[in-house]
């Protein structure tokens, strides 16, 4: 009981915080989604479920679905991209990684509405890289670069890259590579030894970079706005919209709780088969 009074008491800090500035947020989005609009915006008196009738709506629809595919495309491509990375840095010499690890987190010294700006005028329709794809014919000449799905899933890929790379090198580092090399003194390939020891033996670090980029990415709203346009908008834009120009926060606070939902039924329906599983 003393051992759990000091670990409760080590905790209370950080179970404050999250109370406050996590738990008490989300409670108030889930309360003002059962909330009426008022005429002249804002929150009306009246509890209403009428919000989450703008499930019904058919652009919501198309964005909730855009969101869901270009943040799973996303995850994906940051996972085929980190797991190579994340090898070769833990497969570098001990006094090579930090060096290595370093480069990996520089664009974090960058502010990040300059990254997405600089990635705006990298893909402008009259920049460079548009008139060399131009001249070696690979693009049209009326074909844009920006403002559509593909420049949004490019751009966010480079945002949420690292922050895939670190926990899959965290995996990576405490992974014993002699069992590679076991396998293939026993016969296997190095593609099967890969896929049948490697990635089994960093599962851990694979869930929480897929944690890490897709759930963030739900949310999105600062690159789809930049270089998204209208063919690349997702839900986060759209519940920007009805809180900021709109000034509809019930409805706002309605689509963020229905995205809410979406990232936590899954976790939760994944510890409940695994709980009746033990």
């Amino acid at each position: 009981m003393k051992q759990l009074r000091k670990e409760l008491l080590l905790s209370l800090p950080s179970l404050a915080w999250l109370s406050l500035f996590v738990l008490v947020p989300a409670a108030l989005i889930l309360i003002i989604a059962f909330r009426a609009t008022a005429a002249s915006g804002g929150i009306a008196d009246e509890w209403t479920l009428g919000q989450f009738r703008i499930l019904a709506e058919p652009h919501i629809q198309v964005l909730l679905w855009r969101t869901l595919w270009i943040s799973a495309v996303t995850s994906a491509i940051c996972l085929a991209l980190a797991i190579p990375v994340a090898w070769f840095i833990a497969r570098a010499r001990e006094s090579l990684r930090p060096t290595l690890l370093l480069l990996v987190i520089v664009p974090f010294w960058t502010n990040f509405l300059i990254r997405v700006f600089a990635w705006n005028q990298i893909l402008h329709s009259e920049g460079a890289l548009a008139r060399f794809l131009r001249a070696i014919h690979l693009l049209e000449p009326n074909q844009p670069l920006l403002f559509n799905s593909g420049a949004v899933i490019l751009v966010s890929v480079y945002t949420y890259l690292p922050f895939a790379i670190l926990p899959l090198y965290a995996a990576a580092e405490k992974f014993d590579f002699r069992l590679l090399e076991a396998a293939r003194d026993l016969g296997a390939g190095a593609l099967r030894s890969v896929f049948s020891i490697f990635i089994p033996g960093i599962a851990t670090g694979i869930r929480t970079a897929l944690v890490i980029v897709f759930i963030p990415m739900l949310g999105s709203y600062v690159v789809p706005d930049l270089v998204g346009g209208s063919n690349g908008q997702m839900i986060g834009n759209k519940i920007a919209q009805r809180n900021f120009s709109d000034r509809n926060l019930p409805s706002a606070s309605a689509l963020a709780a229905i995205l809410s939902v979406a990232v936590l039924a899954p976790m939760l329906i994944r510890r409940r088969n695994a709980n009746h599983s033990a």
